[in-house]
């Protein structure tokens, strides 16, 4: 009863959703969710496929299947770095002769947000038999609504972003670029003050 009234209030497609969840064995996994808002694409990407592959666990194994089920939110919130946005494309060929299509990721995240997301964890998992079944427990969502409301949900909080120290050469450049906006707004500031003082002259004579 719980999972019917979870699953009348999500207005998204709840077959899709629901898809495949008998075909795995739900016992002792956890329901972890990731909120995609304001994250960078490959940095959560990476994240959900080391939960879902279970390298998370002290009993990870590379021959069993032993990873979480991970329910992706807000994907259409996600972020990328640089350009990405405009020059990164997904091509496809459709079988015929000269028909290699493309489409660039800001186009995909118009269309369909959630298959940006399910492309770049597919691509971090290993080519072997247990990728159809890691595929089945990755379960995303455009916007924060989901079906699965009556699990044992469990946010998970991605790891702090470490930031790499200026380099010498970059950072000595950043110190002359400093001293020299500070000497151009003193002298501009001097220059200011030596034509009020001209000014003055003028005045009293």
């Amino acid at each position: 009863m719980a999972t019917q009234a979870a699953a009348t209030t999500f207005n998204g497609n709840l077959k899709k959703a629901l898809a495949g969840l008998r075909r795995i064995n739900l016992e002792g996994l956890r329901w972890r969710v990731f909120d995609a808002k304001g994250q960078v694409l490959g940095r959560l990407a990476s994240q959900i496929s080391t939960v879902i592959q279970g390298k998370d666990k002290p009993i990870y194994a590379p021959n069993r299947d032993d990873g979480d089920m991970c329910i992706v939110i807000n994907a259409k919130d996600v972020c990328v770095t640089g350009r990405k946005l405009t020059d990164k494309f997904y091509y496809w060929h459709t079988g015929y002769v000269g028909n290699l299509k493309e489409r660039s990721l800001k186009d995909q995240m118009a269309k369909d947000p959630t298959e940006v997301i399910r492309k770049a964890v597919l691509r971090m998992l290993p080519r072997n038999k247990l990728r159809d079944d890691r595929d089945r427990k990755l379960r995303i969502f455009a916007n924060s609504e989901h079906p699965f409301g009556d699990r044992p949900l469990k946010p998970y909080v991605m790891p702090p972003r470490t930031v790499r120290e200026m380099r010498p050469r970059a950072r000595r450049a950043l110190i002359r670029a400093q001293k020299k906006a500070e000497e151009q707004e003193q002298g501009g500031n001097q220059s200011r003050k030596g034509k009020r003082k001209e000014a003055k002259m003028e005045v009293t004579a």
